[in-house]
């Protein structure tokens, strides 16, 4: 027996409707290829489908099995050709972040929280990049945006730039480092730097100044969360390098101070990458936007 959708929508129809006029005019067809397609599936069945003699007409029990089975299978097609039309039309799909920036996870959630009431239906998963190469997984398609300080030439990925940011150090208040207008490398050499827990090349303190010039502090001691970092700075138990935008409110606190690092100052970049074929996609593009949104407003308040 070969049964097909329109055959269950059919059944579906004509029990709603109770009878072969007003189900017609629900599908769309005359009542006369109505029955005709009625009669084929009953000869593929070899029984009836329809008590006809009752009005309004009722289906055999033959006809309610079917019913279940359109009950049961119908809005799950229907579920699907919703979800293909949301891929179609960019409101719905996968949009999976790996991130590259430790400290970026305090300025992310909020974008994610906006992000998910304008994009119900766009599946939202983050993955610390740290943990793993993300710009290979997302060549792989194993992620689909990475957000990373360190644009590269890939063939196929756009870094889209999203601000500007300068790395700081940070230090006590009491801090004999404090007074100076600014901090060189050669001036962490006795110092106790504390860092997050991720590999030196992925910190702007060590790729941009220290490794360069050749110097290592005293002692470095990993913290995993930026409160804690600061808070171990705040009781001069080491200094640190973070993002301005994550201590914009040191200026307002006077157990802080932040410093350039060097008389002209660190200037990076923060990037998210993506696919060039997702470039177009309605939803990746708001996010892109919301992003540098979120980040010019913490760089300026």
């Amino acid at each position: 027996m070969h049964i097909e959708f329109r055959h269950l929508r059919t059944i579906k129809a004509i029990h709603e409707a109770g009878g072969l006029a007003r189900a017609a005019d629900q599908l769309n067809i005359t009542q006369s290829a109505l029955s005709h397609q009625i009669k084929g599936l009953e000869d593929q069945a070899g029984v009836e489908l329809f008590v006809r003699r009752s009005k309004p007409m009722t289906l055999s029990a033959a006809g309610m099995r079917l019913l279940r089975l359109a009950d049961h299978i119908l809005p799950q097609v229907e579920a699907a050709l919703a979800e293909f039309d949301g891929l179609r039309n960019g409101s719905s799909g996968r949009l999976h972040i790996a991130i590259e920036c430790h400290a970026c996870f305090e300025w992310l959630f909020p974008v994610l929280e906006t992000f998910r009431k304008s994009w119900p239906d766009v599946d939202v998963d983050i993955r610390p990049g740290l943990a793993f190469d993300a710009l290979p997984a997302l060549l792989k398609e194993d992620v689909d945006l990475v957000v990373s300080s360190d644009p590269e030439a890939l063939a196929g990925v756009t870094f889209n730039e999203l601000f500007d940011y300068n790395p700081v150090f940070v230090a006590a208040s009491s801090h004999p480092l404090a007074a100076r207008p600014y901090v060189e490398a050669e001036d962490f050499r006795d110092q106790t730097l504390i860092t997050y827990p991720v590999e030196r090349s992925r910190l702007d303190i060590f790729s941009q100044l220290l490794t360069p010039a050749k110097v290592e502090p005293a002692a470095i001691r990993q913290v995993e969360l930026t409160a804690m970092i600061l808070l171990l700075v705040a009781s001069n138990r080491g200094v640190a390098v973070l993002p301005d935008w994550v201590v914009r409110e040191v200026k307002y606190n006077s157990d802080y101070v932040t410093r350039p690092l060097t008389k002209t100052g660190i200037t990076r970049g923060l990037y998210a990458a993506t696919r060039n074929d997702d470039l177009d996609k309605p939803y990746m593009r708001d996010l892109i936007r919301l992003a540098g949104q979120e980040a010019r407003r913490l760089q300026t308040q």
